[in-house]
């Protein structure tokens, strides 16, 4: 439906942004100047107990400096009621007094079909129930009955039973004079092809009725009774009220539900659903005997953010949810994803949750894995990688499933993750008697030499000291953001996967990217409430961060662009040759080769070309053979391990 112009500017104007999120928080009133309209709560749309959401009466907007969700009263409405835009809008219109605008005739005219539709489908629903009462239904109500559903659950859920007969429900619903061609439309019957009556769609079935968001039914699914029925589960035909891919089993309920937080859980099937629901987890879905479409994902991400797929985990079950990774990477955005829970072998949600009950099902629950470690999981387990071409064609395979994800940030966060998962299969921690796995092929190692003397005492080698460094560094990254809120958002991957060595840094970290969209006296503010005044003071008056020009510069980009970034890859450079010396000691058992160099030499060239920016003591370094700069204890480090490789002596 279309409205006319001037309808949605007027409803914003009439619509006072404050009373409609004031139904859903609490104000802060500390913060919050009514008088103004400048109001001020603890966000509705992620946990969190200062007031971080703003409300902006005057321009009709608001916006969060913690998850930074924004948007006007319509966007609210659909946000937490869960709603279309026009059932927003209605919604909205209702309170404020403004009627609906007339749909054009033929709107009307094709509305009007599908409310007789819907009212033939709810005397469908009230005959199968009646049904499932009767002699006919004695095996179904056994059925159920072992299932677990007691009569407050058949109650509930609207189940019922078609009688197994040609004409049981056309004969109903003639007498009811209900039109021919609208049972037919509504897929209740089928023509005969012999020119008879038209007969019943289902015949012998346990009947479950589905629903839409609104509530109105709009079509079956049915459960044969018959154990040799081709089809165990059959589906309503697609109608003017039913479309298979744009529906969802228990759509309305858990919509509600997992408005007031509950989280979204997708399963297989109706009896999967029902028993989610009656065990506690009301926002609880099903696609109806399909594979999840787009279409069905776009409407989950509008009931929650981060569904969780929960499949049987049987070999049909995990092969859905691989295909629904391909499905769902080009749709990702931030905050955006899903998480699977992979059912034990041969069981659905139903059996878990009638065998072990609602607490095995919640462990399940609460250690869904994200997206990508299924797709890593997909892509290596049972394989082995025991050669550089099937290395590569790993790579490969995951840089292009990685590349068909459209968000840059995210498809960022995926490429280090993925990074990560590599390393850790490539380049496992070894331990003393153990089995080293390196791409499913395992040999026996020894025990990992120990560091030399000299190592154990250079500061690279050296836990203190170099956790000492890098604590200096990560203090004057902080503090420099800190200064310079505006440059925040240009580093913000970065300052995301920067490991801090403190809690304190740590905890300065995740505040000021959750409040990087503020200004500087705001920001520190917001600071010194959550951090104490007392702890940023002492960041910013430590000698080495107080000498930083762009901490003497408060407020000055370009010098706290560049003190950011020369500091990162200092930490980012000085943690990689950290990396490589640590493997380096683990290797000295193995037989020595030009490669071992390599890598540390590289290691060091990187390190040292992140340190060419003047501002270190000059009396700390020493010059390399090739003129870079490296401090003498890194030196020392490295010439003892080169000397170690040298006079080892070959296995064999």
């Amino acid at each position: 439906m279309s409205l006319p112009p001037g309808f949605l500017d007027e409803l914003r104007t009439r619509s006072s942004l404050s009373q409609v999120v004031g139904r859903k928080v609490m104000w802060d009133q500390r913060k919050s100047n009514q008088g103004k309209g400048d109001m001020w709560a603890p966000c509705p749309f992620h946990q969190e107990k200062s007031a971080s959401f703003h409300v902006d009466d005057r321009k009709g907007f608001y916006y969060c400096f913690g998850c930074h969700a924004k948007g006007d009263a319509i966007s609210f409405v659909r946000e937490t009621e869960n709603v279309g835009f026009m059932e927003a809008v209605e919604i909205l219109a209702r309170e404020a007094g403004m009627p609906m605008p007339e749909r054009d005739p033929q709107a009307q005219q094709k509305a009007d079909k599908r409310s007789q539709l819907a009212e033939v489908m709810e005397q469908a629903v009230r005959f199968f129930r009646l049904q499932l009462n009767t002699g006919a239904a004695v095996d179904a109500r056994g059925y159920l009955e072992r299932r677990g559903l007691d009569a407050a659950a058949l109650e509930r859920w609207e189940i019922g039973f078609a009688p197994d007969q040609w004409q049981a429900l056309w004969d109903h619903l003639k007498a009811k004079n209900v039109e021919d061609q609208l049972i037919l439309e509504a897929g209740l019957a089928k023509p005969s092809s012999k020119g008879g009556k038209p007969y019943d769609t289902f015949r012998g079935r346990i009947m479950y009725p589905i629903r839409d968001a609104r509530g109105r039914a709009i079509a079956f699914g049915g459960r044969a009774m018959d154990p040799n029925d081709n089809a165990k589960y059959l589906n309503s035909p697609e109608t003017e009220l039913f479309d298979k891919g744009r529906s969802l089993y228990n759509q309305g309920p858990a919509r509600t539900a997992a408005g007031k937080g509950k989280p979204l859980i997708v399963a297989e099937g109706y009896m999967d659903v029902i028993a989610l629901a009656s065990a506690g987890f009301e926002a609880s879905v099903a696609p109806l005997g399909t594979a999840i479409t787009e279409n069905q994902l776009q409407m989950l991400w509008r009931i929650a953010p981060e569904p969780i797929i929960a499949l049987d985990g049987d070999t049909a079950g995990l092969r859905a949810a691989m295909r629904l990774i391909d499905l769902a990477l080009p749709l990702l955005e931030a905050g955006q994803s899903l998480r699977f829970a992979i059912m034990p072998a041969g069981k659905d949600p139903d059996d878990l949750l009638r065998e072990q009950g609602a607490a095995a099902l919640q462990k399940l629950l609460d250690d869904a894995m994200p997206m990508v470690r299924l797709l890593w999981q997909r892509e290596t387990e049972g394989r082995v990688f025991d050669s550089p071409e099937r290395k590569a064609a790993l790579d490969k395979t995951l840089r292009d499933k990685i590349m068909t994800i459209r968000d840059a940030s995210i498809r960022s966060h995926y490429g280090q993750e993925i990074k990560d998962l590599r390393w850790q299969l490539f380049r496992p921690q070894r331990t003393p008697g153990r089995p080293a796995r390196s791409g499913g092929q395992g040999r026996w190692q020894k025990a990992p030499a120990s560091a030399l003397p000299t190592t154990k005492s250079s500061l690279l080698a050296s836990t203190d000291s170099a956790g000492s460094a890098e604590h200096l560094r990560e203090a004057v990254i902080l503090a420099a953001l800190v200064t310079c809120p505006d440059v925040i958002e240009g580093f913000e991957s970065g300052i995301e996967q920067m490991r801090c060595t403190d809690p304190f840094h740590s905890d300065l970290r995740r505040l000021l990217l959750q409040n990087m969209h503020i200004d500087a006296d705001g920001l520190k503010t917001r600071l010194s409430d959550a951090l104490g005044a007392e702890a940023l003071e002492n960041l910013l008056s430590q000698r080495h961060v107080a000498i930083v020009p762009c901490i003497r510069a408060p407020g000055d980009q370009d010098k706290a662009r560049m003190t950011v970034a020369e500091e990162l890859a200092k930490l980012h450079s000085a943690r990689g040759l950290d990396a490589e010396i640590a493997e380096a000691v683990e290797d000295l058992d193995g037989v020595a080769d030009e490669g071992l160099t390599w890598r540390l030499s590289e290691a060091a060239k990187a390190a040292d070309l992140a340190r060419r920016s003047g501002q270190e003591d000059k009396a700390e370094y020493d010059l390399g053979e090739n003129g870079a700069r490296i401090s003498r204890d890194e030196r020392s480090a490295l010439d003892a391990l080169l000397d170690a490789i040298k006079h080892q002596k070959p296995r064999g």
